[in-house]
């Protein structure tokens, strides 16, 4: 005999059956209660304000407002009830055609479960040829996500391009968020950020169910929509710790090019010996800066000839290779040094 006792907890609703069945029942009572508590929210303000005029004019329809403001306060008590009562049902979690098989909105209830694609086995190189060639293919779909601001577009758009619920497109959209900052587009960077979010999101529910992340896309965003305060804080505070590491990257990749610019700058200024000649410049004494400064040739004689020989010889030695002073020149006023040199050594003799 089949015992049926294990069903009797089963919720049954007649609102059910007025919706249509893709549909998530729960989100559309949830909408409904919103959507009643704005309205009555609404009208209470009206009679509040009509209340207060008449109540200044002594008008006829005096007591009418008043009986009309209790109404609305005892269907506010009842909408506040609602309210708890749904606060109630999420802790609870109760079955119903909605929630059978599957634990709230962490799971989709689909025939077979749907496994995750496996490719741990790649290697870097595969990875990113792989990333490569989606990104070639999928760019302009890619953007159009990365461009949507409300929920029900971005799900609806992962659904009809389900191909793009992978971590290619996490990947791509973490590269474009660092590019947009370093390009200081910062309110487009915070945009793609909250849209980088959601497909991670996405994908590490997959993750922690083993489910195909095409299969959670619809747990996301229903979830995200309807969740409590504690979980939108949590993605909120996720979102912005994501944003200050996309700054944080963002100006570390402008301290690298900067860095390399100036590497290849040195590069190119080398002189023929392998030195740098803003280098060797500012390493020369201040006599003999002054004389390439002014580039007065004779007033570089008179100088080195009242250096120390060695001295003089080692600084125009490397004013040579630093390109500061050609191969000829260079060599003559190592030749003239030695000289000035010579002839103070005979004059004190």
């Amino acid at each position: 005999m089949v015992d049926y006792s294990k069903w009797k907890n089963i919720e049954i609703s007649d609102d059910e059956d007025e919706t249509h069945p893709n549909i998530d029942t729960p989100s559309l009572f949830r909408w409904r209660h919103q959507a009643r508590k704005s309205d009555h929210i609404k009208r209470t303000g009206v009679i509040k304000e009509k209340l207060a005029l008449a109540e200044k004019s002594n008008a006829k329809n005096l007591e009418d407002l008043k009986k009309a403001l209790q109404d609305l306060e005892k269907e506010g008590e009842a909408i506040k009830k609602e309210e708890e009562d749904l606060k109630k049902k999420d802790k609870m979690t109760p079955w119903n055609v909605d929630t059978i098989s599957k634990p709230g909105f962490q799971k989709t209830v689909i025939n077979k479960k749907p496994t995750r694609p496996k490719d741990e086995n790649l290697t870097e190189e595969e990875r990113e040829a792989r990333m490569k060639k989606f990104i070639k293919e999928n760019e302009k779909d890619l953007k159009h996500f990365g461009m949507l601001r409300r929920y029900e577009d971005s799900r609806a758009f992962l659904k009809d391009h389900n191909n793009l619920v992978c971590e290619d497109t996490a990947n791509y959209l973490v590269i474009w968020c660092i590019n947009l900052e370093m390009e200081e587009k910062h309110e487009l960077m915070q945009h793609v950020a909250h849209q980088t979010i959601c497909m991670q999101y996405i994908l590490e529910l997959a993750k922690q169910l083993d489910y195909d992340p095409r299969a959670c896309v619809d747990a996301f965003f229903s979830k995200i929509q309807v969740a409590e305060l504690e979980y939108k804080q949590s993605f909120e505070d996720e979102l912005n710790q994501f944003k200050e590491r996309i700054r944080k990257r963002a100006a570390e990749k402008i301290e690298e090019a900067v860095k390399e610019v100036e590497k290849e700058e040195k590069e190119k200024r080398l002189g023929p010996g392998g030195l740098d000649p803003v280098e060797v410049f500012e390493s020369l004494p201040e006599d003999l800066k002054k004389c390439f400064e002014s580039q007065d040739i004779q007033l570089l004689q008179d100088t080195i000839s009242k250096m120390d020989k060695e001295e003089a010889k080692y600084h125009m030695k490397r004013c040579v290779d630093s390109g500061l002073w050609v191969p000829e020149g260079g060599k003559k006023a190592q030749e003239d040094a030695g000289d000035a040199q010579s002839s103070q050594e005979t004059s004190s003799s």
